[in-house]
């Protein structure tokens, strides 16, 4: 009777040590099961980031002045490691052949092929706002850069939305800010989509708060060569200034020239441009206007570093328009990643980058909160001529604080 009284309790024992080893090795898998669809243990898998550029087109040297900046980007961001919280980070490129029809599918590709945790892009605003869905779609964080339009953080915002670049708004903040008076008449020249239609819309709102009349507004064909008789009929309407908002290497200006529109008492203004440009800018010697970058404007050490290195890797030259854009897409993404500890679930990148902000070329940038939009100082600038140089370059009249060019909150 003993005998069987133990064994009993042996045998109670045993079950009881295998219900909980069982229970356990269970609590164990449960939680590997979490780690994995939360991404609280992805230490194995490298942060695949996806990047969206013309690299051929009519916007071809904006997206390679993006990659250089994106690359450089990632170096100074890790140290040269190319890595964050121990994940690689790995990068693909793909060529958006500035079509948006490419752009989607190129976008599809890096999602469901490449797998990648990130897009980044990309140079035409017509390319990006056809990829915004799919950002959407796949629950991926998008980092916007350098497309401009309103509408990307605007009426075509979604929360996995994040914009690097600047704007149409705050460009048109800072344009508006070096002309404008109150009385002054002005026309408007602009290529016909997405980019030149909001570039407009929040220039004349943001001139009209300031006393100023826009008179009339002409739009080109993006692809346009032949701007003469648009160029005529902005003189019909004898404005004060005319207002030019362009992208690309097609510029007006030696047709403006020609037309002799500042012999006839208009004033013209812009945006400078990449460097490419300053060439075809000869006439416009002694204009006011603003730029996004130019390298000698920003005193930072972000910058100094990205001057420096750049003239190392590529002849001497210097980083142009959109490489510091580029750069600064990929210190937010390391920012963000060193904040998750390596944790690339968008829910919780989307909770960290709002309201966050991280050094760049440029100083300070933060995601405004409501809309993704990065906040950023832009540049008033003087044109002049320059001993050593052929063409007028920006001469820095004053730094346009991320307060002064903080475009309205569009995304209702």
């Amino acid at each position: 009777m003993k005998t069987s009284t133990s064994k009993v309790v042996y045998l109670g024992l045993f079950v009881l040590c295998m219900f909980f080893i069982y229970g356990c090795n269970s609590e164990k898998a449960s939680n590997a099961d979490a780690e994995v669809n939360t991404g609280e243990k992805q230490d194995d898998k490298p942060i695949k980031i996806g990047v969206l550029a013309s690299l051929t087109g009519g916007l071809e040297s904006y997206g390679k002045q993006t990659v250089r900046g994106f690359e450089l980007g990632l170096e100074y961001a890790t140290d040269g490691k190319m890595e964050v919280e121990g994940r690689k980070i790995e990068f693909i490129v793909e060529d958006t052949e500035t079509k948006a029809e490419v752009a989607v599918q190129k976008a599809t590709k890096l999602l469901e092929d490449d797998e990648v945790d990130f897009l980044v892009g990309s140079s035409s605003s017509g390319d990006t706002l056809a990829v915004l869905p799919l950002a959407e779609e796949y629950e991926k964080i998008m980092v916007v850069e350098p497309a401009a339009a309103d509408s990307i953080t605007g009426s075509e915002f979604n929360k996995y939305i994040f914009r690097t670049g600047r704007n149409s708004s705050q460009d048109a903040v800072a344009g508006a800010a070096a002309i404008v008076k109150k009385g002054v008449k002005i026309a408007t020249l602009a290529p016909d989509y997405s980019f030149g239609q909001d570039g407009v819309a929040a220039f004349k709102e943001a001139a009209i708060k300031l006393g100023g009349d826009i008179i009339h507004e002409e739009y080109v064909d993006p692809a346009a060569t032949d701007f003469t008789s648009n160029i005529q009929k902005i003189i019909d309407q004898k404005p004060d200034y005319l207002y030019v908002i362009w992208a690309g290497s097609n510029t007006p200006w030696n047709q403006i020239m020609d037309k002799k529109v500042q012999e006839r008492g208009i004033k013209i203004s812009t945006g400078v441009a990449d460097i490419a440009t300053f060439p075809t800018m000869k006439p416009l010697v002694g204009m006011e206007g603003f730029t996004v970058y130019y390298h000698e404007l920003p005193d930072n050490d972000v910058n100094k570093w990205l001057v420096e290195e750049h003239k190392k890797r590529f002849n001497g030259d210097v980083p142009d328009l959109f490489t510091p854009g580029g750069m600064s897409a990929a210190l937010a993404i390391v920012e963000a990643l060193k904040k998750t500890e390596g944790i690339t679930d968008s829910d919780k990148l989307i909770e960290t980058m709002e309201g966050m902000s991280f050094e760049s070329p440029k100083g300070t940038m933060t995601f405004r909160p409501e809309d993704h939009q990065a906040l950023q100082s832009l540049y008033a600038v003087k044109l002049e001529d320059k001993e050593g140089f052929d063409y007028p370059i920006p001469v820095f009249v004053r730094e346009l604080s991320p307060e002064e060019t903080a475009p309205p909150i569009r995304n209702k």
